[in-house]
C-alpha cells in the first residue's frame, strides 16, 4: 500500500484530500493541530501537531517509517493568513504568515524528501494560491508566502525530475472552508460561481500529483487571472484595488 503525508488534515482541503486518497487505496498519514478532527477520518493516521514546531517534521518522519511501506506522495496543503495592509501588519505579520505557509513547508520537505527519492517515482504537491500569482490589498503577507511557495516548486520541481520526484502546484481561487467561508461571495448569485469547493481541490492535488501535471489552477478558469495581469497589468491592478 503507498502511503500519503497530508498536512492540514483536520478539515477543509486537507480532510477532502485525505478522503479522496483513501478511497482510492492509500494509507494517509494525516498532519494537523487538531487531533479530535483528525481521528474522525476513517482508516488515516492522525498526527496532530503544530507544523511550526521544529520537532514536527521528525514526529511525520517517524509515522511514516512506522507504516513500513513506501511513501509515494507527500501534498502541503496547511496554510494560515492573518488580513491586514503592510503598514498596519508590518515585519510581525509577514513573519508569521511565511513560517506557516512557507518555512514550514520547507522543513517537512526536507525530512521527507529522501524517502519520497527511495520510493521514486513519487510525487510532493504544494498548495499555492492564486494569489501566488496576483497580489491585492490586505493580503500582502500571504501573497508574498504563496509566491515564494510557487517559485521555490518550480525550482525544487526541476532540481528533483533526475531523481524520480514530481513536484507539482496547486493553485486555489476562492474556495469555501473553515478558514475561508467566503459567505458574502457566496450568498450573490451574481458571485457564488467563483467560489470552489474542497472536494475540487483535492481532485486537482490528485492531477497535481500521481497524475503529473506541473500546475492546476482550480476552479479552472482562475488560470485566465494572472495571465490577464501579464496581458493589462494596469487594468488588473485597477480591478483589484477596486
Amino acid at each position: 500500500m503507498s502511503v500519503a503525508v497530508v498536512t492540514g488534515a483536520s478539515s477543509g482541503i486537507g480532510a477532502a484530500t485525505a478522503r479522496l486518497l483513501a478511497a482510492k487505496g492509500w494509507k494517509v498519514i494525516a498532519v494537523a493541530r487538531r487531533d479530535e478532527r483528525l481521528r474522525e477520518l476513517e482508516g488515516a493516521v492522525p498526527v496532530p501537531a503544530d507544523l511550526t514546531d521544529p520537532e514536527t517534521p521528525g514526529r511525520v518522519l517517524e509515522a511514516v517509517g512506522l507504516e513500513g511501506a513506501e511513501l509515494k506522495l507527500l501534498v502541503n496543503n496547511a496554510g494560515a493568513e492573518w488580513r491586514s495592509t503592510f503598514g498596519d501588519g508590518g515585519y510581525a505579520n509577514v513573519r508569521q504568515t511565511m513560517d506557516v505557509n512557507f518555512d514550514a513547508v520547507v522543513r517537512l520537505t526536507e525530512a521527507l524528501l529522501p524517502l519520497l527519492r527511495a520510493s521514486a517515482p513519487s510525487s510532493i504537491v504544494n498548495v499555492s494560491s492564486v494569489a501566488g500569482r496576483v497580489g491585492r490589498p490586505k493580503n500582502s503577507a500571504y501573497a508574498a508566502s504563496k509566491f515564494a511557495l510557487a517559485g521555490w516548486s518550480e525550482a525544487v520541481g526541476i532540481e528533483e525530475r533526475p531523481h524520480g520526484v514530481h513536484v507539482g502546484v496547486v493553485l486555489p481561487g476562492f474556495i469555501s472552508t473553515e478558514g475561508f467561508p467566503h459567505k458574502g461571495l457566496r450568498r450573490s448569485l451574481h458571485t457564488r460561481w467563483l467560489v470552489g469547493s474542497p472536494e475540487q481541490v483535492a481532485r486537482a492535488i490528485w492531477r497535481a500529483g500521481p497524475g503529473g501535471r506541473h500546475e492546476v489552477y482550480v476552479p479552472r478558469f482562475y488560470g485566465f487571472v494572472p495571465r490577464a495581469r501579464h496581458m493589462t497589468p494596469g487594468l488588473t491592478r485597477r480591478a483589484l484595488g477596486g
